[in-house]
């Protein structure tokens, strides 16, 4: 879903000025509306945390140069959405750019650990997005239910599930899940 440009534009000014709220961790621009985000749980942190540190182990063999950062926002001004993956995997030198954030055309994977709150968001209307924006890979994480899938192909057409425990393939990498911890 598209969005006038100077609709996204204002939203994107008033996005800008509200003020720091406490436990709310990220704001997005979502379908035409500001969407503010709570602060994530630990062990949501904690998923963020080891598969990042398995990613930027690959990722010099695989694609020199990127990284699996969690602090960047995506930016797709056409489709009109600013969304805060939990993860993404782009060139480091993307951050030495003065964009205000990461371009969906240096994204090669978006990683989410879905929240207790609010699930749908991750399964349904982030599926779409990311599809919309041209992310080669969208790895779903589900600390609920100790599961998960892997998003890939053209429209994500191919979806692989797993469960906690098992090895996964998520493009060219290789992720081990044991060390990922349900919220329960």
């Amino acid at each position: 879903m598209s969005i006038d440009p100077a609709v996204y534009t204002r939203l994107l000014e008033i996005a800008d000025q509200l003020p720091k709220v406490p436990g709310i961790g990220k704001i997005e621009i979502a379908d035409g509306q500001i969407v503010m985000m709570m602060s994530p749980v630990k062990r949501h942190e904690l998923a963020v945390l080891r598969i990042a540190r398995q990613l930027n182990a690959q990722l010099p063999s695989t694609h020199p140069g990127h990284i699996a950062y969690h602090g960047a926002d995506l930016q797709d001004a056409g489709l009109g959405q600013l969304r805060n993956p939990d993860l993404m995997v782009f060139p480091e030198a993307t951050l030495e750019g003065e964009q205000r954030a990461v371009l969906p055309h240096e994204v090669v994977l978006v990683v989410e650990i879905v929240s207790a709150s609010n699930p749908e968001n991750d399964y349904h209307n982030k599926v779409r997005d990311y599809s919309a924006m041209g992310i080669p890979f969208y790895l779903i994480v589900d600390p609920r239910t100790g599961t998960g899938i892997v998003h890939s192909e053209l429209g994500y057409e191919s979806r692989e599930k797993f469960v906690f425990g098992d090895k996964i393939a998520v493009g060219p990498w290789t992720l081990d899940t044991s060390g990922l911890l349900t919220y329960a």
